[in-house]
């Protein structure tokens, strides 16, 4: 077989010219496979690369470059065409130009100007993986899932993860409009927001009431675990812990060395999470330290359709450990690892390479985890079927000190927040249990 390429331009000549000798080589010859059952597959396989259809790939390149509307160079068309490869694969993978790349690092350092959301794409569509706290996008009132269809007036539907990415980003102080359908919603909403520098702040915590904390991780970041342990000495120091809710909600994942971590102080044992992928060096496994400051602390963990990747390894590793009581709702279902892999040209690819599973084997991946207990997003309001007569309706009543103003925002925030008021009165019902059983 000849496949010619004359009339095609030099940078694709050179393009095509690395694929050319593999596949001539491989069709009469293929290349010698891996024994059986060996499991190896480290080195990429060429043989039988298909012919045919790299010939017409030169061929579409040429119709392009001869027939389209508009003059295209040759960098822009290759840069599309590798493009579309990775877009293709699964909606994590992707091909980074310059800007690309450096914008991926910032956000990995946890600094960068945006509105503070996480998106993915599903079925083609653009949608909100999770606001992060405090930021313009959770301020507005953006939610998981929420689909994004237009930004700053253009239609997402033919835009790429990484395109829509980079309009969402830019200078602080300056304003983005995006329209979103919500699930149940028959029109758009639409939202203006005003960039700030996003600095998300992994932890938060606080007592409920004495003796119940809350530790609160937005995302997984290099000094979460450290800041967590932190946060649990802080809690501990006027008396010991006899309740934690761990609040993953919206959480959109980050480094899995952090997830692993903070699975790690409430384990002193057992397999954390697994990988696995077609290269060795994919296939990783965590397992638990015995030294753990809070391996005895009962324990309910939030999770709901925005926490996501690290966030389901944490709540897959306590659940399948039987360590504590998963609440909220379905999670995302973002199983898959992506790599960063820099390329000469100061560009670079993420590529999907392998799949996290919890201790029992379980793929995280498009299955997300389930909660032992539903608890649907509310706010609870309680309804007085009839009028009763109260000490503070009799003339003359003695009145009652104010309540100091913290425990007022704290009673107002649980009767707001239907999920973390139940994750309360389920460690208060645990510690009964206990008690009763000694």
């Amino acid at each position: 077989m000849t496949l010619s390429v004359i009339g095609v331009s030099t940078p694709a000549k050179r393009f095509l010219a690395t694929l050319l000798p593999i596949a001539l080589l491989s069709a009469p010859l293929p290349l010698l496979a891996q024994p059986a059952g060996s499991g190896a597959v480290d080195e990429p396989s060429y043989d039988q690369l298909p012919l045919e259809d790299i010939q017409t790939f030169a061929e579409v390149f040429e119709r392009i470059k001869r027939a389209y509307v508009e003059e295209v160079d040759d960098s822009t068309l290759l840069r599309n065409a590798m493009r579309g490869m990775l877009s293709e694969l699964d909606p994590h993978s992707a091909y980074l130009d310059e800007e690309e790349y450096q914008s991926l690092r910032e956000s990995t350092q946890g600094e960068f100007g945006g509105i503070g959301i996480e998106v993915g794409t599903e079925n083609g569509q653009l949608m909100v993986i999770t606001p992060i706290d405090d930021t313009p996008a959770s301020r507005a009132g953006l939610l998981s899932r929420d689909i994004i269809v237009a930004i700053d007036g253009t239609p997402t539907d033919s835009m790429s993860l990484q395109e829509a990415v980079t309009l969402m980003r830019g200078e602080p102080d300056t304003e983005l409009r995006i329209s979103i359908l919500r699930s149940g919603e028959d029109s758009p909403r639409e939202f203006t927001l005003t960039r700030e520098i996003i600095r998300s702040e992994s932890v938060k915590h606080e007592l409920l009431e004495p003796g119940y904390g809350y530790l609160r991780v937005s995302q997984f970041q290099s000094r979460t675990t450290e800041q967590a342990r932190e946060a649990l000495e802080r809690m501990a120091r006027e008396q010991p812990l006899e309740g934690l809710i761990l609040d993953l909600r919206n959480n959109p994942g980050g480094v899995l060395q952090a997830a692993v971590g903070i699975a790690d102080l409430f384990l002193d044992e057992g397999l954390i999470v697994y990988t696995e992928g077609r290269l060795s060096d994919t296939e990783m496994s965590f397992s638990a330290s015995p030294t753990t400051p809070a391996a005895d602390v009962p324990l309910v963990v939030l999770i709901n359709g925005g926490s996501a990747s690290a966030a389901e390894i944490v709540a897959g590793a306590l659940q399948d450990q039987r360590r504590g009581v998963i609440m909220g709702t379905d999670s995302f279902g973002k199983g898959s690892v992506q790599q960063i892999m820099p390329l000469g040209n100061g560009e670079g690819l993420k590529l999907t390479t392998a799949l996290y599973y919890t201790p029992n084997g379980r793929s995280i991946q498009a299955q997300g985890i389930e909660p032992d207990v539903d608890v649907v997003r509310g706010r609870l309001e309680v309804a007085e079927s009839r009028r009763e007569i109260r000490e503070a309706d009799l003339e003359g009543h003695l009145s009652a000190q104010q309540a100091p103003r913290d425990r007022q925002e704290m009673a107002e925030r649980l009767l707001n927040d239907y999920q973390l008021s139940e994750a309360l009165n389920l460690l208060k019902a645990l510690n009964v249990v206990d008690r009763q059983r000694r």
